[in-house]
């Protein structure tokens, strides 16, 4: 019998008992998001963190000029929101958009709050996903701090298998942080 896609990346953490992870669910509430459709507006608040069940997402920034930098997609087993809007209840900088459509367990921060005081082993699997989520996003700003074009584009075909057959190259290459005609070189080297 298969898991389900949260129970599984809880207790790759931290065990649960079937109970405990009723309890859990219980915390959790499922949505549907169409493609193309926009989960969090710039100035909205960010009421909920998103476990994306299937489907694929992505948190944009528009600069002052209009031009979109892609700084995070969540596909499959992946959590996705603008973290400090949500944490810190106030509005968000960010876009969060579906690019297919998606299927999510939402989260909001009084059920964190309230799953994590009643069941605190589940604090411990909260924070430990923060910390790696920290440490993803300190290892990318350094790899666009220290690394080329291909090192970027290899490790982001590490980090997001499969990803470059789900988006447009032009995603690709605001993510990359190079123009489309770089990225279609690194594709051809890699090849």
């Amino acid at each position: 019998m298969n898991k389900h896609p949260l129970r599984q990346q809880i207790e790759e953490i931290i065990k649960l008992t079937d109970n405990e992870f009723d309890f859990v669910l219980q915390h959790f509430r499922k949505k549907s998001f169409k493609k193309h459709q926009i989960i969090l507006h710039e100035g909205d608040y960010a009421q909920f963190d998103f476990f994306v069940v299937k489907g694929l997402m992505r948190v944009t920034k528009l600069d002052f000029d209009g031009k979109e930098h892609i700084l995070q997609f969540g596909m499959e087993n992946w959590w996705i929101t603008d973290a400090e809007a949500f944490h810190n209840k106030t509005k968000s900088t960010l876009i969060v958009d579906c690019l297919e459509n998606t299927e999510t367990l939402s989260l909001s921060l009084e059920s964190k709050e309230k799953l994590s005081r009643e069941l605190p082993k589940m604090q411990t699997f909260f924070l430990k996903k923060t910390t790696n989520g920290y440490i993803a996003l300190q290892k990318r700003i350094l790899c666009f701090l220290s690394s080329n074009a291909n090192d970027r584009y290899h490790n982001l075909l590490t980090l997001y298998p499969g990803l470059i057959q789900r988006v447009p190259k032009a995603m690709i290459a605001s993510y990359l942080g190079v123009t489309r005609e770089t990225l279609s070189r690194l594709s051809k080297i890699k090849a």
